[in-house]
This record gives structure tokens, sequence and C-alpha cells, in this order.
């Protein structure tokens, strides 16, 4: 716009920009109200969802304690189809596993870890059902998927617990040279003096005795 035009040449001017350019302007502004509402809205819908879930949580938890595993899995059943974002449904799906591992129902324990390690957002939660399924192969001597299980680790932080559980299905095997490398793995995957390094060696002097 010319600084130099009179009063009516600007107002001309403004009219014929508004004409030219009105329309994505309002829609901008339509687009930006409905960015911001639409924003809240699913915050609020997912505030909502988040104490749902955590209500019928709480339920499962309460069903457990009064050993009622029946209504405690349809719980968490629940939460696993209508809940599946939330934290919730993975904590459900880790206590259900644990509760069908001490009830002997193992392909039930190995369903609800399989779900966490396909649909948990948090690595650490995957990581955590993938280390679960691999001991739970190797109680059963499905040792061969429970290598394929430690090998697709996501995450540095469960390196050493991996590599230990390795270690103990390579030592199983009765290939100690795994054995040993698997577990001093472990060991280097440790900080200093954390109390899994005497567990460690212990193994390894256990690989070496049985070599000798």
């Amino acid at each position: 716009m010319d600084i130099y035009a009179s009063d009516e040449e600007k107002a001309e001017e403004i009219k014929q920009w508004w004409r030219d350019n009105g329309r994505s302007v309002i829609a901008g502004i339509v687009i930006g109200v409905i960015a911001v509402f639409g924003g809240r809205y699913w915050l609020n819908f997912q505030q909502v969802q988040a104490e749902q879930a955590s209500v019928i949580y709480q339920q499962s938890v309460a069903y457990i304690s009064q050993n009622d595993s029946e209504a405690a899995q349809a719980a968490t059943q629940e939460l696993m189809q209508n809940y599946a974002s939330t934290a919730y449904a993975v904590f459900a799906a880790l206590q259900m596993a644990e509760v069908s591992v001490n009830q002997g129902e193992l392909s039930t324990a190995e369903d609800f870890l399989y779900w966490v390690k396909d649909n948990a957002e948090l690595g650490s939660h995957r990581e955590l059902a993938r280390l679960r399924l691999a001991r739970l192969k190797f109680s059963q001597d499905d040792n061969e998927q429970a290598l394929e299980l430690t090998a697709a680790s996501e995450t540095s932080a469960f390196n050493s617990l991996f590599a230990e559980l390795e270690g103990d299905i390579k030592f199983a095997m009765g290939d100690t040279d795994a054995a040993r490398a698997a577990y001093q793995k472990a060991a280097l995957s440790l900080a200093a003096g954390e109390p899994r390094q005497r567990l460690l060696q212990m193994k390894m002097d256990d690989v070496a005795a049985h070599e000798s």
C-alpha cells in the first residue's frame, strides 16, 4: 500500500484487498478456531479415557486380590479392547500374565505378553513383555523361540538382562563358549557395584566348572 495515497485511495485499496483475500482470511480464522477447540476436545477426551481406564484397572486389581481371576481377566480384556492407548491396559495385561503363569495357564500368559509387546506405546513396556516372554519360552524348553526374542531387543536399557538370559539359554543348550560370552556381555552392561555382577560372576564360574 502506497503511504502517500489519499485516505479515499487507501480505503479503496483496503476494500480491494479484502475482496481479494477475505475468504482466505476467514478460512484461516475458522481453521484456527477449529484447531483450538479440537485440541481441547482431544485433551478432554484423553483425560476422560485415562480416568475411566484407571477405574477399570483398580477393579481388576481388586478382583485379583479376591482371587476372582475370571472377573479380573474380563476387566483386562475391556482395557485392552477399549482403552488400548492408555498405560492402564499395559499394566493390567502384564498383571494378568503373571496371574496366568502362577495358575499354570501359560498360553494365556503368552497372549497377554504378546499383546503388550505389540501394542504398548513405551519401549520399556514392550521390552519388559519381550523379556518375560523369552523367559516363559525358556521355561518351556522352547530355546529357539526364546533366543529369537532376546535377539529382538529394541533398547539398550535391557541389554544386560537379555544377555544374561541368552547366557542361561546357551548354557542349557550346552554351548558353554556362547554362554560365557553372553554373561560377560551382561556384566559389561552393568554399572560398577551393581548387585547383579556377583550373580553373573557365579554363572560364569558355573560355566568354567562345567568345562573343567
